[in-house]
């Protein structure tokens, strides 16, 4: 007998963040979406001429009947671009259909995690089919943006990492676990910065992010850090330092730039010897990191004027010549299934990422997928939550953008409520979750 799981997060529920979501903020989105590729129009005339144009006429008129199909709750349609994916995706909405008795899903009747994510899907679909502006990203501006205002609070973070790095415990210090435990909380909390949640608007990291680490701990519901700890200081004593991790990115600007210090922080200490990054293949969620908003992250640090910036991103584009940081792109990140179903669609992602010694999931939408959006008990186990989904250890490093969150202790969600009732959709709570990996 298959075990009933809770419903999943749906705008049905108009007293949901899931109904806010698609009633205002995707809107929003898909407004300043088109007013962003507007803007662009001299420079694309210029390169592109009247095909560059038609392109962009052509998007915007895409992008504003996807707004009037999510306002007005119309059925959702099939993907028509021929891009690889978009077989996949026609498959998945047949099932729904199928589970739905022969009603095709649509925008406010079914789940969230869905629709939220088709809509940024046939956002590419609208430049898939262009003629010139194929690889145009709607969000660009947006992403780089968030990185160069958060200039100041990257440079304090860099300059902080090369002091460290200048003077490094060995880890059986006992100065060393601080350290851990502030890089990891630091590349947690720049989760902060996300341009969905914000519907697009600018939310920046101004302020210094080591400054505020003893103001954010009191918003940490759950630390697993010292069992991720024990865990991974052991495996390295085992295999001898031979230890792979792998970081599933969020966002462009500052919090790339703190998975990218963890990284070295974790390397320079050789805790781990080599480490592999899961950005999106195409635009996602409006600032999700692609290979593209890697790259030019680390163009724009090596080129920059702060020394400590510049050094690392020279060091850091070493890094991906000599293998010690590798890039890898995969369609699953961009598809609509849960995590729990990837060994199923991927099995090549999933085997891959089995050969890891520990995964970290960055950010809201990966915590959705891992435990699928649903309506699931504040006490739920995390392991539970994940529904075997373990291709090797696991941490989620996620502050709470969306009313889901498991692994609380009793009461913990109504001591956070008495801080604001909108506790799980702010930002300013947050989880480090982890998953030992499954004994063979």
């Amino acid at each position: 007998m298959t075990e009933k799981l809770p419903p999943s997060l749906s705008a049905k529920f108009k007293d949901s963040f899931a109904y806010e979501t698609i009633k205002d903020r995707l809107p929003v989105i898909l407004a300043k979406t088109v007013d962003a590729v507007h803007r662009l129009k001299n420079d694309i005339k210029e390169q592109h001429g009247e095909a560059g144009m038609e392109d962009l006429k052509s998007i915007n008129g895409k992008l504003s009947k996807l707004r009037n199909e999510v306002q007005t709750d119309k059925a959702i349609i099939p993907i028509h671009d021929g891009r690889l994916n978009f077989e996949v995706w026609n498959a998945y909405l047949e099932k729904i259909t199928c589970d739905n008795d022969g009603r095709t899903p649509s925008w406010f009747q079914d789940a969230w995690l869905y629709v939220e994510c088709y809509m940024y899907r046939r956002i590419q679909e609208a430049v898939e089919e262009c003629k010139v502006l194929k690889t145009l990203d709607p969000f660009q501006g947006q992403k780089d943006q968030a990185l160069l205002s958060s200039a100041d609070a990257v440079s304090i973070l860099m300059e902080f990492l090369e002091g460290i790095l200048g003077n490094l415990p060995s880890m059986d210090d006992s100065k060393f676990r601080p350290l851990f435990d502030q890089f990891f909380e630091l590349d947690l909390w720049g989760n902060k910065c996300d341009l969905s949640i914000s519907a697009g608007h600018d939310n920046f990291q101004t302020e210094s992010p080591i400054a505020m680490l003893d103001v954010f701990r009191s918003f940490l519901l759950v630390d697993n850090l010292n069992q991720m700890w024990d865990d991974l200081h052991k495996l390295n004593k085992r295999k001898d330092g031979s230890v792979r991790l792998d970081i599933v990115l969020d966002n462009a600007g500052f919090e790339l730039i703190s998975d990218m210090c963890l990284a070295e922080f974790l390397l320079t200490s050789k805790m781990v010897s080599e480490v592999h990054f899961h950005p999106k293949r195409f635009p996602w969620f409006v600032s999700d990191t692609t290979k593209k908003d890697f790259i030019w992250t680390l163009e724009t640090c090596r080129t920059s004027d702060n020394k400590a910036m510049a050094d690392f991103g020279q060091m850091w584009e070493e890094r991906l010549v000599d293998g010690s940081w590798i890039i890898k792109e995969h369609d699953f990140w961009t598809l609509p299934h849960d995590y729990h179903d990837m060994e199923t669609i991927a099995p090549d992602l999933y085997a891959d990422l089995s050969k890891s010694d520990l995964i970290l999931f960055k950010g809201d939408l990966n915590y959705r997928k891992l435990v699928g959006d649903r309506n699931w008990p504040h006490t739920t186990p995390f392991d539970v939550a994940l529904r075997g989904f373990r291709p090797s250890a696991l941490c989620a490093l996620r502050t709470l953008k969306a009313d889901v969150v498991v692994g609380l202790l009793e009461g913990q969600d109504r001591v956070a409520c008495k801080h604001t009732a909108r506790w799980m959709v702010t930002g300013e709570f947050a989880v480090i979750q982890y998953c030992e990996k499954k004994s063979q």
